[in-house]
């Protein structure tokens, strides 16, 4: 058998919901992406993927989306003032289609917020008892943007920098959560470089591509997704690796919704991610071994 890895891509509160689902429902079938000798996540991705690197067992991760009621709204920290989304999204469509990542940094550091601490706080049990230099043994990355200087960062164990404030950076998504202050530099979401950073997985022998946010669109944001996600692959491919892509089929787009930030969407989404998960298995089980 060969290496693997597993890369999972951003898609907000509901791409984790729908990843979830997809993991646990592969893992029934037989393909588990807890055994993966590399798991790297952008946003969404990175915190389903730190739970599968620190040992979660991949069956268990879509559970507690199946126990929320419908259209339930997030579960917020005590101390945690309202989270609300920016007034206008499409400047954040804008600076990310022409890959202004300073301006779209110093865009959410103005941004009005929750505070930082509220927001680290709210990852909740998944990671409130780890200690702050805590990272898993099993091989794992996750991504940021310097919201200073446009940097991509890829946050790995030699990064020396802990789980909890790695995988919060590379879920604040710019105007809608803070950025994360990590060495004295603060840090928004790795999807302002691309979706999935795929290219950051060469080297493996099978690379699994997670893509939340995929699809057949014909608008011009969906257009230069397709493109980056094909230069990834390519990427991948030219350094020795098969690449099986995964993005969500007709039933987990239509239970996903337009917005992925839209948190009454996590149990359908969820649903969805279990059931393509066990009608994949089949397609992956050979390569995956």
């Amino acid at each position: 058998m060969g290496t693997r890895a597993v890369v999972l891509g951003g898609g907000g509160p509901v791409g984790i919901a729908w990843e979830s689902g997809l993991i646990s429902g592969l893992a029934r079938s037989g393909v588990d992406f807890g055994q993966a000798d590399f798991i790297m996540g952008t946003s969404a991705g990175s915190f389903v993927g730190a739970r599968l690197a620190m040992g979660e067992a991949a069956e268990s991760l879509v559970a507690p989306f199946l126990k929320m009621q419908a259209g339930a709204a997030p579960e917020r920290h005590a101390g945690a003032a309202k989270t609300r989304a920016p007034a206008d999204m499409s400047k954040l469509a804008t600076l990310m289609a022409e890959a202004v990542r300073r301006e779209l940094g110093a865009w959410a550091l103005e941004a009005e917020t929750v505070s930082e601490q509220a927001f680290i706080e709210s990852f909740g049990s998944a990671f409130s008892s780890l200690p702050d230099d805590y990272w898993p043994e099993r091989a794992y990355a996750c991504t940021a943007v310097d919201t200073a200087s446009g940097e991509f960062q890829l946050w790995t164990k030699e990064s020396g920098v802990g789980l909890v404030r790695a995988v919060a950076s590379s879920c604040s998504v710019p105007g809608v959560y803070p950025p994360v202050t990590i060495a004295g530099k603060r840090y928004m979401d790795g999807g302002m470089r691309a979706s999935t950073n795929a290219d950051m997985a060469t080297g493996y022998d099978l690379v699994v591509l997670v893509s939340v946010r995929l699809s057949a669109e014909d608008t011009p944001m969906a257009q230069r997704l397709r493109q980056t996600t094909e230069r990834e692959i390519e990427t991948l491919k030219a350094g020795g690796a098969e690449v099986v892509l995964i993005s969500p089929d007709a039933a987990s787009a239509a239970a996903m919704g337009v917005n992925l930030m839209d948190f009454r969407q996590r149990r359908p989404a969820a649903e969805a991610g279990l059931a393509q998960g066990e009608a994949e298995a089949a397609r992956l089980a050979a390569a995956w071994g």
